[in-house]
């Protein structure tokens, strides 16, 4: 598959705001991300509560279930998905995104959990969380996380994103490359990238460390975001998300953009955004921004959720690739 998709934007799907959520969450629902069903499809998301102690985010993960028209809404998680880390953890103030799977008769949860800093904002790592009830609640592992900071990765691995493939785990992930104040009256920005590790058990990772596996597009300062991957065709074919690390919340010219890579060999990745063929329509809820993107396929067809405007702040919406 060699030339441009042929996506079929099916729309907003999905508005927060018109639900009641678990942890008293009221805004956004960023990185949808599906786990199929005989019967329907859970789409979990990240969601955001304030914090009443100092008035600050916390990102919680929750649900909505939908049939497989994924049009219509069955019902949203009532209950908390996964508790925050303890105090001082690498995931104590938020779960940004979530990336599921199933595994044997049990869901993995690849959990991006970020904790504030004092001179940057942020850091994250990588968690994983197991699921025995379908992916109703999910318990971590343990406390820490199972990719995260190394000697050349310094800051900021997360997002990773989960496949299974001929027995090994494969995970697509990012790591910060650092963080620069790009003026004085500014807080710092970050600049990330998209990497790669493998695993023989889903737990314990060897990176591929430091290696960019996708070409830049907007020069090094361009920040890439939430690969995944999905097969079409014998092709392996991975959509991301990328920015300007600076001027990018409310400049929308270099806002969040969708691109495309694509590889034969799960090693050797060729980007080509062209072929992707999908973009915002103006003036509508992805009209400024397009971001987090998630693939999948549900009962032969392949369908990417995405978020829109202000990262997701008003929830995501969804297109079907036409054969």
């Amino acid at each position: 598959m060699n030339k441009t998709m042929q996506w079929k934007k099916l729309g907003h799907i999905f508005d927060p705001a018109d639900h009641v959520l678990a942890n008293d969450c009221k805004h956004f629902a960023q990185s949808p991300q599906a786990l199929v069903f005989d019967d329907f499809v859970r789409i979990y998301f990240s969601t955001r509560a304030v914090d009443p102690a100092n008035g600050k985010y916390l990102s919680h993960v929750s649900f909505v279930d939908m049939r497989k028209d994924l049009r219509t809404i069955i019902g949203v998680a009532r209950q908390p998905v996964i508790t925050l880390g303890g105090l001082g953890c690498f995931d104590e103030h938020g779960i940004f995104p979530m990336n599921v799977m199933r595994h044997g008769d049990a869901v993995y949860g690849y959990t991006c959990g970020w904790n504030r800093r004092v001179s940057v904002s942020v850091d994250t790592a990588i968690g994983l969380a197991i699921s025995h009830d379908n992916g109703l609640t999910f318990e971590r592992i343990g406390p820490g996380p199972v990719l995260g900071p190394s000697l050349h990765e310094p800051c900021l691995v997360g997002d990773g994103f989960v496949k299974h493939i001929n027995g090994v785990f494969h995970m697509w992930y990012i790591f910060g490359t650092g963080w620069r104040r790009y003026s004085q009256d500014n807080a710092p920005d970050r600049t990330y990238k998209i990497g790669h590790a493998t695993s023989s058990d889903g737990i314990n990772w060897t990176k591929e460390e430091a290696r960019q596996i996708i070409t830049d597009r907007l020069g090094p300062d361009e920040s890439q975001a939430l690969p995944t991957v999905i097969t079409i065709e014998g092709r392996h074919h991975m959509f991301f998300c990328y920015r300007q690390s600076s001027d990018f919340r409310v400049n929308s010219g270099r806002a969040y953009r969708i691109g495309h890579a694509w590889s034969d060999d799960l090693t050797n990745w060729t980007r080509n955004d062209c072929q992707l063929g999908l973009e915002g329509t103006e003036g509508e809820w992805d009209g400024e921004m397009q971001c987090y993107p998630h693939v999948f396929e549900c009962d032969g067809s392949v369908y990417l959720l995405y978020n829109g405007n202000q990262f997701g702040r008003h929830g995501f919406g969804l297109a079907k690739l036409e054969r």
